[in-house]
């Protein structure tokens, strides 16, 4: 059973995510503050915390920072009442994997949280909390380095998150459209053949034979899939 720790100061929200939480299979616990959201989140076992950006004692952007800064790579939905896209994308450069603006349809909400947690069970194939490794190739996840056979490999940013998000859902197929919101986020606006270079540069730097890829693979008329 997978355990969500709710951390929202609004009452009847928080029995309402509870209640439809529990009744889908899970299992639930709660934070008023931002304070009670990081000690329950370092001291607690949970498979995801959903996460409101506006709470009392601490906001919800330094909690988010707080429990990545101390290594945990706990799935994070963030929950916020602001829909300006520098609110999402602060959000998501502090290390939530996700986000939904208020008010929210429960069904959505629901999406995210199974979309979220099939990602999270996707890293037990072949990677450790920090780590992923495969051929010669050493993902290390906390610091955001790449190694072949031990020496570093220069990725940008957008290409670490591509390899990262891949990984995390090896053997998924996923479309540029579907890649293009994953990494660069929904409201960023550049097009699917950004995906194609930045594939290609992953290539390029990481597999044997470029042209003939065995690990980020092609599937041709769907988009792209990672395996191992």
């Amino acid at each position: 059973m997978s355990r969500v720790l709710i951390v929202e100061d609004e009452e009847g929200l928080v029995l309402t995510l509870s209640d439809r939480l529990q009744s889908e299979g899970f299992e639930t616990d709660f934070a008023r503050d931002g304070d009670e959201g990081i000690k329950k989140a370092s001291e607690g076992s949970y498979d995801l915390i959903l996460l409101d950006v506006m709470l009392p004692k601490t906001n919800g952007y330094d909690v988010c920072r707080e429990i990545r800064a101390s290594g945990s790579r706990v799935p994070i939905l963030m929950l916020t009442a602001k829909n300006e896209t520098i609110d999402k994308v602060l959000g998501l450069k502090l290390g939530a994997d996700d986000y939904l603006a208020k008010p929210f349809e429960m069904v959505e909400l629901l999406a995210r949280v199974e979309a979220l947690l099939r990602r999270s069970e996707a890293l037990t194939n072949g990677r450790s909390a920090a780590g992923f490794q495969f051929e010669d190739i050493d993902i290390n996840f906390k610091n955001a380095e790449v190694t072949r056979e031990g020496e570093p490999v220069d990725l940008s940013a957008m290409e670490f998150k591509l390899l990262q998000f891949l990984v995390e859902n090896q053997g998924e197929v996923h479309s540029r459209d579907e890649l293009l919101d994953a990494v660069w986020g929904y409201d960023a606006m550049p097009t699917t053949r950004t995906v194609d270079v930045h594939i290609a540069w992953l290539r390029q730097k990481l597999e044997s034979n470029p042209k003939r890829p065995r690990h980020i693979q092609t599937v041709h008329g769907f988009g792209y899939k990672f395996v191992a």
